[in-house]
């Protein structure tokens, strides 16, 4: 359903689960800089309107799922670490090149919102489905679902806003070069890393 062209390598759950803080504090700033990738599109293209108007629904729930996580390091009593560079995320937006229309930059944003909510979601599957803690594991299964439907959401505006045929093959190289990215992640307690 997602297309992802490499899955994450299993033993990821593994690292994720010897440092439990780690990836609730990279989960937590994952969820701020999905709110702030909405209110970005938002600034940035405020003329498509049922786009902004998704996104203002987008903002409510990502910094809602922020909250979530944040509430899950404090009941253990830890505290929310600093952040700390994406190197997925810097990967895979530098796929496209900068410039072109503003119609061709959007799509490419929107494509890649909806490349990062896939992997998103692909790693909640594996923690809910792989993680001891049946908490945490019933946790991320109602993320993934959430995510599922943000993937969905943000390549759908892609292939409205642009021409489907040009969008789609843009898709499938992005997909490709994200599976190249991933051969050297899934070593790190991070969502994406």
């Amino acid at each position: 359903m997602l297309g992802l062209k490499l899955p994450t390598d299993p033993r990821w759950v593994n690292i994720v689960e010897k440092n439990i803080e780690e990836i609730l504090t990279d989960h937590a700033y994952c969820e701020q800089k999905a709110a702030s990738t909405a209110i970005s599109l938002i600034v940035s293209f405020p003329e498509y309107t049922e786009l902004v108007q998704e996104m203002v629904s987008l903002v409510k729930e990502e910094i809602s799922h922020f909250k979530m996580v944040h509430d899950k390091i404090i009941a253990r009593g830890w505290v929310m670490g600093r952040d700390r560079k994406d190197h997925y995320v810097l990967a895979i937006t530098k796929f496209f090149p900068k410039g072109g229309s503003r119609t061709t930059q959007l799509v490419h944003r929107l494509l890649y919102a909806a490349l990062i909510e896939a992997r998103s979601c692909e790693r909640f599957r594996l923690l809910s489905e792989q993680l001891e803690d049946k908490s945490l594991a019933d946790f991320y299964r109602k993320l993934m679902v959430s995510e599922a439907g943000h993937y969905t959401m943000f390549l759908g505006f892609a292939r409205q806003y642009g021409e489907r045929n040009e969008v789609d093959q843009k898709w499938k190289e992005l997909l490709a070069y994200e599976a190249e990215v991933m051969k050297d992640l899934s070593k790190q307690e991070t969502i994406h890393g």
